[in-house]
């Protein structure tokens, strides 16, 4: 009788244990399952998003606003594309978390006297992004936004520091562009030379970025710098320091194209030091924007 109830005793051990073991089984693979099914919901999400609409770095985006449609090369009497499309890299990598500026200190420092730093290291995904960070990173001690304009630029008396000069930029935004399926390639005879041109191929891009520009001062303008979208009102105020902005505002009619410009010249009058102390600004972009209108 005893032994009769220690194996029916055993047996109902050995079964508890199989359910509970069954059930922990089947409770890891609903997680597993439910953190496989996130991951593939953020990737549809990804996919959604690149296929809803192509993905501009602001660097591109200025290029893109500057290059004539059907000559696919930008206006030879731009002398200050250049320059501005480093400071884009800047902003663009403040604002993916990147790089930042040092803390102003007690005696607050000017936005154009602090020193850039690296704040992650982690790959862009850009060719010339990663270029442009990997340079601040490994640059001790650091080096202010004026200096980093012009360091990567080419445009130092130094020999010793030509070597962060970031070459062809233009030229390579246009290959990241037609790779994009923006634009095209084509060689161009100009009586002397030849040279390498990138015709527009994907108009409704290009019209979507003029019309977001366009809405940001007229349909969606809301009179207040820091109520506008980061990335927006850092396109506007770089394509005006790049001389491209201009081309944004052609198409208007006369009443708008006063309206918008007016909006414009307001954001450009603002103080980028007040600007810079209000709450979530990013100061790096008000500190390019200084370096451009000091």
């Amino acid at each position: 009788m005893t032994s009769l109830t220690q194996r029916t005793s055993g047996l109902v051990q050995r079964r508890t244990e199989a359910i509970r073991s069954a059930a922990a089984a089947e409770k890891e693979k609903d997680s597993g399952g439910e953190e496989d099914e996130a991951r593939r919901g953020e990737e549809e999400e990804d996919d959604k998003g690149d296929s809803k609409e192509t993905r501009l770095t602001l660097m591109e985006e200025v290029l893109l606003l500057g290059l004539k449609d059907r000559e696919g090369y930008t206006s030879f009497w731009n002398d200050c594309i250049s320059s501005g499309l480093r400071g884009c890299m800047l902003v663009e990598l403040a604002l993916r978390g990147r790089v930042q500026l040092e803390a102003c200190g007690v005696r607050r420092k000017s936005l154009l006297a602090r020193k850039v730093i690296c704040k992650s290291d982690a790959p862009t995904g850009d060719v010339l992004l990663d270029e442009a960070l990997k340079h601040i990173k490994e640059t001790q001690p650091p080096e202010t936004v004026q200096s980093w304009i012009e360091l990567l630029s080419g445009e130092t008396w130094n020999p010793l520091k030509l070597h962060y000069q970031l070459r062809n930029v233009r030229e390579r935004l246009a290959k990241n562009l037609v790779e994009k399926g923006v634009l095209t390639t084509e060689k161009q005879n100009f009586l002397l030379f030849d040279m390498t041109t990138h015709p527009l191929t994907n108009s409704p891009i290009k019209q979507r970025l003029v019309k977001k520009v366009q809405d940001s001062v007229l349909e969606k303008w809301v009179n207040d710098p820091h109520r506008m979208d980061k990335r927006v009102l850092s396109l506007i105020l770089l394509a005006h320091s790049s001389d491209v902005l201009e081309n944004a505002f052609a198409p208007l009619q006369d009443e708008q194209y006063d309206l918008g410009m007016k909006r414009v010249h307001s954001l450009l009058e603002l103080e980028p030091e007040k600007e810079s102390t209000k709450p979530n600004a990013n100061e790096l972009m008000w500190a390019v924007v200084a370096a451009f209108t000091k």
